[in-house]
């Protein structure tokens, strides 16, 4: 079941644009459109979870699989020296979108956190760019 309001089920029916890095049968993996760094890659499922809590647990597992593989493409394509994986849940951690989603996010050393009213938008085609690479590296795993 999808949620016709909620922004990230558009993205998953297709409904608006996203760069898209990978997709499978239940989950999808895009580029953050307010990167930390770039690659900065976002993982959801396809379904419409609000949260961590109401996701049934092979769903999760599922999710996490694809961020498994997605955060090595994403270190491998950027160079970067480490990965943040971080999953907020509720309007006090953060959480802005409330559809269930991990945010895998390059880093490097030294790198302070930015506040998200700090981070700005991504022009499409330096976007585009990222993922294309993401997505060769995905292939050659």
């Amino acid at each position: 079941m999808t949620d016709q309001f909620c922004q990230f089920c558009k993205l998953a029916r297709k409904e608006d644009d996203a760069s898209i890095v990978f997709e499978d049968e239940r989950t999808m993996a895009f580029l953050d459109i307010r990167p930390v760094n770039d690659g900065h890659t976002l993982v959801i499922p396809k379904m419409h979870y609000e949260n961590i809590y109401e996701i049934p647990d092979d769903e999760i597992a599922h999710v996490y699989r694809t961020v498994k593989k997605v955060a090595s493409a994403v270190k491998k394509s950027v160079k970067a020296e480490g990965i943040s994986i971080t999953q907020h849940n509720g309007r006090a951690a953060l959480q802005r979108v409330f559809h269930l989603h991990v945010h895998v996010i390059p880093r490097y050393e030294g790198q302070r956190f930015p506040r998200p009213e700090e981070l700005s938008e991504a022009k499409r085609e330096k976007l585009e760019d990222i993922a294309e690479k993401i997505r060769k590296n995905l292939s050659n795993s």
